[in-house]
């Protein structure tokens, strides 16, 4: 090789080293400066240094989480080109740790999802403490290898997946509760199966309402309105379900204020009440909507294009609120294991649940929003447009997937995630676009077909003449000319023959969604349990070897 070509290719890697070097810097100061601060604020606790490798590989698993798991909420958005990659990342993060803060979990189950019998450990509280933080450095590692891969797993089974696993290397195979773990393997088919049918079902119901009309105009006019106004409906009704449930009393306060508005202050949000507080919301958005739809500075061409624009702003709004609500709740998978470990620690013994003091919280959510920050690009942009394209209307309808796949599964009380649910929603809308192009490629093949019978015949008269000047012994001068000319003409019509070739071959090749993505993620998904259930369990095994 020469010694230009190393010393460009010297530079290039220097130049897209640099900025890794930068974000691991970053992640590192992040994770020290946890690690310090649990150091300094918890010296009266006996296991204190324990306490805050604890703390230090919550931290981690919540950068991941920010990584991986947020792209969910903004990539579609970012694949459709409603926001752009900065956009996306400093919405998400504000709402991200607005989310785990305000709304996070007032009190989390040690044990997510009731997985393993904590009866088992004894009231031993060193094996638990083993066992949770083999848990969490488990879920953590599999999703950084998980996001290395560009493979969008569930944050959820990573840590369920990690307590089982280290649940077993402490106390056998028992202790695990296979109902619930048969349960959450149903969800691998539930969750993308229903946010695909979902998403593919409002996709052809906007199709069929607006874009297939010959008046694109007063369609929007009329049913974009009500599209956007159901979405608010939908994501008001999530959020109260599942992001305001330590804030409600202080939200009754304020809703009791408006007019007509009379909500008896409860514990938490009943269904119902989440249902006719999205009501009241999406009545306000339907009226607003449709005013600035009939307003004269709202210019609306008859172009699928602009009605895509229309979208726009509902989509900015639903990753903001996805991203609210994904902080709220996915925060615990990171801090769900440290709340336990600090409470048996601290208290000296295992509990059902564990008060979330404020530092942990913090550990949860900026930890999210810093690890999306550093390393969220990559998977954004796996979900925004590496497995199909995507414009405004489907990645709406994707986000509208998000949150009634949420809601009915809540209700039906099965377990899915939100993460299966997103990548189904554009696996939906993919394979709906492929199911309602099925006869184009047939059509346009057959047009390039006749097209390219036409230019062989072009061709084949063009080398007849050339021919036919070639054969003269005693050329003039305008003949030397028209053979030249003939053979440019010959070489400008084998590259045309050339590319309706290759145009035909590709189009018999088309694929909406493409497949290797498929199958990569599906793999990803299928593994994400018992994956991080082996390395939970090794870890155990090597913490408990180290401490005793």
């Amino acid at each position: 090789m020469e010694i230009q070509t190393i010393n460009k290719l010297e530079k290039e890697a220097l130049k897209r080293s640099g900025p890794d070097f930068m974000r691991l810097g970053f992640a590192l100061f992040f994770l020290v400066a946890i690690l310090t601060y649990t150091i300094l604020s918890n010296g009266g606790v006996s296991n204190n240094l324990f306490l805050s490798i604890a703390a230090l590989i919550g931290a981690y698993m919540a950068m991941n989480i920010g990584a991986n798991d947020v792209a969910n909420n903004v990539g579609p958005a970012v694949g459709s080109r409603a926001m752009t990659m900065g956009m996306a990342i400093v919405i998400a993060a504000i709402f991200e740790a607005a989310g785990a803060l305000i709304a996070g979990g007032e009190v989390v189950k040690t044990i997510k999802k009731g997985i393993i019998d904590i009866s088992a450990f004894g009231g031993n509280p060193d094996p638990f403490i083993w066992a949770m933080m083999a848990a969490l450095l488990a879920g953590a590692l599999w999703l950084n290898f998980a996001t290395i891969m560009k493979a969008p797993v569930s944050t959820t089974h990573s840590i369920v997946g990690g307590v089982m696993g280290a649940g077993i290397a402490a106390a056998g195979f028992s202790i695990v509760s296979w109902g619930t773990m048969a349960k959450i393997a149903a969800s691998w088919v539930i969750s993308p199966v229903l946010g695909g049918i979902i998403a593919a079902l409002f996709l052809l119901a906007i199709k069929k309402s607006i874009i297939f009309k010959e008046d694109k105009i007063q369609a929007a006019q009329k049913y974009v309105p009500l599209f956007v106004a159901i979405m608010s409906w939908a994501f008001i009704t999530y959020i109260v379900l599942k992001g305001l449930k330590k804030i409600w009393p202080q939200v009754v306060e304020i809703l009791n204020t408006l007019p007509l508005i009379s909500i008896e202050a409860t514990h938490k949000p009943t269904f119902v009440t989440a249902l006719i507080s999205g009501f009241f919301i999406a009545v306000l958005v339907y009226f607003a909507m449709k005013k600035k739809l009939h307003a004269k500075h709202t210019v609306i061409e008859n172009t699928r294009e602009s009605v895509n624009a229309l979208f726009t702003i509902p989509l900015i709004f639903a990753a903001a609120l996805l991203s609210f609500a994904h902080g709220a709740n996915d925060v615990a998978n990171a801090i769900g294991p440290l709340a336990a470990i600090n409470d048996a620690i601290v208290n000296g013994g295992i509990s059902q649940k564990a008060s979330i003091p404020l530092w942990v919280m913090g550990v949860g959510a900026f930890g999210i929003a810093i690890g999306l920050a550093l390393y969220g690009p990559k998977l954004i942009r796996t979900v925004g447009s590496e497995i199909t394209e995507l414009d405004q209307i489907r990645a709406f309808c994707i986000a509208m997937a998000a949150s009634i796949t949420v809601i009915i599964a809540s209700q039906l009380g099965l377990p899915v995630s939100s993460t299966h649910i997103a990548i189904g929603g554009v696996f939906g809308v993919g394979f709906l676009r492929e199911y309602l192009h099925r006869d184009l490629p047939t059509v346009t093949i057959e047009e390039d077909t006749h097209a390219l019978h036409d230019e062989k015949k072009v061709l084949h008269t063009y080398k007849e003449a050339a021919k036919s000047l070639e054969a003269k012994s005693n050329k003039s001068e305008p003949e030397y000319k028209e053979l030249l000319e003939l053979y440019e003409k010959i070489k400008e019509q084998e590259k045309l023959i050339k590319a309706t070739k290759k145009h035909i071959k590709r189009i018999k090749k088309v694929e909406y969604v493409k497949r290797d993505a498929i199958k990569k993620i599906i793999a990803a998904w299928i593994i994400t349990v018992p994956a991080a259930a082996t390395l939970a369990a090794m870890l155990y095994f090597m913490i408990r070897g180290i401490m005793l």
